[in-house]
């Protein structure tokens, strides 16, 4: 595949995988990938768990789905992240960020522009949306054969230092790497971001994967293979616009935004 191919295909897989297991020599593809990032001096400060066993897997997505339901039933999620959200396709064109709502159980559609508000909370409450969530995001985690731990090494890992900086910047483009990798290989990711959301659950995490004090375990993902035109979860969304260039890009100066047709060929050239 081409890169930017690659690039245009790098997707967040919302939906579940297929219940193969991840074939070891694209495993070691992965992690493999990761390597080949850049880091500061070459420190490579990042570490990885491989995780395979049906017990800790479980584990890992009954925490998880409790913490999901725990943050939507006390409506720290909603609250946390409400800068996000986007409830049309107008919207969602003319900011070109955050994530377009675009699935949600019918009942609560008609208040779906009220979901912040106390009286959206407590319907959902009432409806059991949380503990629909809570499952929806267990089954999600269980049903994937594999789970990757994302480590970083703390004698490089000093938050508050310059090298804390560097390690977690390090540690993004080794993430990267695989994200991109598995696009290669049919295969999808996602983070799994709720028990960090809720600090006792991702200490519950941290004892699973034996953690050792030199270490400070940074993220999950599970991964696995894409099955062609898999189910959505209850609530979905969508977040494939991205910005136009006049509003990430400047010329010479933050005070001059880069012109949309930049780089394009006038009209009339080209052939």
């Amino acid at each position: 595949m081409e890169f930017f191919e690659v690039l245009r295909r790098r997707r967040t897989t919302n939906g579940p995988f297929l219940p193969d297991p991840v074939r070891p020599e694209h495993q070691r593809m992965l992690v493999e990938a990761a390597a080949m990032a850049p880091s500061h001096f070459n420190s490579q400060p990042w570490r990885f768990v491989l995780v395979e066993d049906r017990a800790t897997i479980e584990e890992i997505a009954r925490i998880s789905g409790e913490s999901m339901r725990r943050l939507m039933e006390e409506g720290t999620f909603w609250k946390r992240y409400r800068p996000y959200f986007r409830f049309s396709e107008e919207e969602m064109e003319r900011r070109r960020d955050g994530i377009l709502i675009d699935q949600m159980p019918a009942a609560l559609k008609p208040f779906r522009r009220r979901i912040f508000s106390e009286t959206g909370q407590s319907l959902m409450n009432r409806l059991g949306v949380p503990r629909i969530l809570g499952e929806d995001n267990r089954k999600l985690v269980a049903g994937s054969p594999l789970l990757l731990a994302v480590l970083l090494d703390r004698t490089e890992y000093r938050p508050g230092e310059l090298s804390g900086f560097y390690s977690v910047f390090g540690m993004g483009a080794a993430v990267e790497n695989i994200w991109l990798t598995t696009v290669e290989l049919g295969m999808g990711i996602q983070f799994v971001s709720t028990p960090m959301e809720i600090p006792e659950n991702w200490r519950r995490i941290e004892r699973l994967l034996e953690v050792p004090e030199e270490l400070a375990l940074m993220a999950v993902y599970r991964l696995g293979y894409v099955p062609e035109g898999g189910r959505r979860p209850t609530i979905d969304w969508q977040s494939r616009q991205r910005k136009r260039l006049s509003q990430y890009v400047f010329r010479d100066t933050c005070q001059r935004p880069e012109r949309d047709d930049f780089g394009e060929a006038p009209v009339g050239e080209g052939g």
